[in-house]
């Protein structure tokens, strides 16, 4: 199963550049090639990977449903929420504004293991998607992954940068 997710930690400059390119293929390519490589060399603590967490995560901090635009502000923004800049079906890519990353890493810094789990337990059981899934042992990995992006998030909102996330499909 791929659809690994990752967070990235954008300044304005490289930002600018990622929204510029007219298709889908050279913004990927920037990513790809520019973004991840630089990063994972040179700033490690400018990305955060979730694995395949983030797609439990995104439905345990909204609604339990899959959706770009469900739940509510910030928490409906950690994954899906914000600018979607890549419109093809092959990757996901949101991005948020500084703005926002400060009412994200906010929100979720309260966020307990038990509100998680209360978010968690909200994935319908019949989900075409996800109910294959659904299992102590997803919990807990969704919880092991998020818990590991609080410290990115904090970093993020303290410098003011944009995030973006992204997930191949």
């Amino acid at each position: 199963m791929a659809c690994l997710g990752v967070l990235f930690s954008l300044d304005e400059k490289t930002v600018l550049k990622l929204i510029s390119f007219k298709s889908d293929e050279d913004r990927l390519e920037f990513l790809q090639e520019d973004i991840e490589e630089a990063m994972m060399v040179n700033e490690p603590e400018r990305f955060a990977e979730l694995d395949n967490a983030w797609d439990g995560l995104h439905r345990s901090l909204t609604d339990g449903k899959f959706e770009w635009e469900n739940g509510t502000f910030p928490l409906n923004h950690v994954i899906l929420g914000g600018q979607k800049i890549y419109q093809k079906d092959d990757y996901i890519m949101s991005l948020k504004t500084p703005k926002q990353v400060i009412k994200i890493a906010e929100a979720i810094e309260g966020i307990s293991k038990k509100d998680l789990r209360n978010g968690y337990n909200q994935i319908p059981s019949d989900d075409e998607v996800y109910a294959a899934f659904l299992s102590e042992e997803d919990f807990e990995y969704t919880w092991t992954w998020f818990k590991n992006s609080l410290e990115f998030w904090k970093k993020a909102a303290s410098e003011k940068r944009f995030v973006l996330f992204t997930a191949d499909q």
